[in-house]
């Protein structure tokens, strides 16, 4: 294995993509920032060991709210993983996004509140530089596969990452939709730049399951139902798994992305 790591990418997620991995072996990790969502699963893809750690717990038992994204980062980083994907489920903002379409998104907007979102509380100051907060080489990767294979995808977009449990309000979600931000999600923030502090590549993928409720009433636009939502999030998880399978094997094994050196210049001393 690639610098003696246990695995060198990293997957959070939903269980329909471990099925389909070698599997070989499943790991029970403590971090000193507590455990991570749930055990992580080692699998091989064409010979590049994959750790997958459902975000939410199996079962979807953790709320976006009470996520340790800190022991979730920590625990990836203890395996060796250098470069991270992070699919997640979204809404669309934009009446041209539709359900089911791909978002590759470069920005975000934290709406969050009273989450831990640093590793650095002292005694040094740190000041990581979050301009670009995805990876641009693995961006590359996966809007490249992505037109490949064939799945109707945006090559760049903001998410505004809200605090959750509960969804927006009408209010809200035109507000988010009339600053031009593409995507809604729950999960995002911090995980994406507790990443970039440790020095992490990250890529997100967001699945659009429907629009938002702010775009209620917008031409064109019928409402969604719930079996709607289940089949589009089910035929996503399909085209994500094919995405993924394509995506990651592609990974260099070299790194000279802004993730790599994310630290340089950024403490205070």
């Amino acid at each position: 294995m690639k610098d003696k790591s246990i695995a060198e990418v990293g997957v959070f997620g939903g269980s329909g993509f471990y099925n389909f991995l070698k599997i070989k072996e499943e790991l029970s990790i403590d971090t000193i920032y507590g455990k991570p969502s749930d055990t992580i699963i080692i699998g091989e893809l064409e010979g590049i060991n994959v750790a997958f750690l459902p975000r939410h717990g199996r079962g979807h038992t953790i709320p976006p709210h009470k996520i340790n994204y800190r022991a979730n980062i920590a625990a990836m980083k203890k395996l060796g993983v250098r470069q991270i994907f992070g699919p997640c489920a979204a809404g669309s903002l934009q009446a041209n996004i539709k359900p089911g379409d791909f978002v590759i998104c470069d920005q975000f907007v934290d709406r969050t509140n009273c989450r831990i979102d640093t590793f650095y509380d002292g005694p040094h100051t740190t000041h990581i530089s979050t301009a670009d907060p995805y990876c641009p080489g693995l961006r590359e990767i996966v809007i490249n596969e992505a037109r490949r294979i064939g799945i109707t995808s945006y090559s760049k977009g903001t998410v505004v990452v809200i605090q959750g449990p509960r969804f927006s309000t009408k209010s809200e979600s035109r507000l988010y939709s009339g600053q031009g931000w593409e995507v809604i999600n729950m999960t995002q923030y911090p995980e994406v730049t507790l990443a970039r502090e440790m020095e992490m590549c990250y890529v997100n993928i967001s699945l659009i399951t429907d629009y938002d409720v702010g775009l209620e009433g917008h031409p064109g636009i019928k409402s969604v139902t719930s079996q709607d939502v289940v089949r589009i999030f089910k035929d996503n998880n399909e085209k994500l798994r094919e995405l993924l399978f394509k995506a990651i094997p592609r990974v260099p094994d070299k790194r000279h992305c802004v993730c790599s050196s994310a630290l340089e210049g950024a403490v205070i001393s």
